[in-house]
């Protein structure tokens, strides 16, 4: 029987979350995890296996925080209309360092390029049966596709609200979600 595992999975995925926030992807190597770890390259091959495979783990970690965040806030058995709706008002309450978080994970998909497969499977378990003949669930789209255009143009400081604006462009989508534009 092995020895076992005395290396924090979630505590190496923090330090490697920091470092791809602080340094980028070019920097988010298995020897810079292990230094920030102090513990050994082979330890963090151990537990991780490859730099895509970490990347794997924090996307899967990522995922199981938004599950958890959205049932907590939309309950269990949802209609893919209230996932669309919470979806949105989780997206619109992030904090810059949320932002922050999500923008470096998103920039290590682009090196990880099987990984958007399976980031087509979360979008498509969660919001694949939105029914664009269904004006309700046409407009959910919508807002869905506004949502993540506004996250990704926030995240990567592609565009500055202030913070009158943002509210502005939440009221916007609860709008189109509820009909009223």
């Amino acid at each position: 029987m092995g020895r076992p595992p005395t290396i924090d999975r979630d505590k190496v995925l923090d330090l490697a979350e920091d470092i791809l926030l602080k340094a980028g992807t070019g920097a988010l190597t298995i020897d810079a995890v292990a230094k920030a770890a102090g513990v050994s390259k082979g330890g963090i091959q151990s537990r991780f296996g490859t730099k895509d495979e970490l990347i794997g783990a924090m996307i899967e970690r990522w995922g199981r925080e938004y599950d958890a965040q959205i049932t907590a806030a939309i309950g269990p058995n949802p209609t893919v209309v209230e996932v669309v709706e919470g979806h949105v008002e989780l997206t619109m309450a992030m904090d810059a360092a949320e932002y922050a978080r999500a923008a470096g994970i998103m920039a290590a998909l682009i090196e990880a390029k099987h990984h958007r497969a399976e980031c087509r499977a979360w979008y498509a378990e969660r919001f694949g049966s939105l029914d664009l003949q269904s004006r309700e669930e046409r407009r959910a789209k919508m807002a869905l596709l506004a949502t993540e255009g506004a996250f990704i143009l926030r995240a990567f400081g592609l565009m500055e609200f202030s913070d009158d604006e943002w509210s502005g462009v939440q009221d916007g989508l609860r709008a189109l979600l509820d009909g009223t534009i």
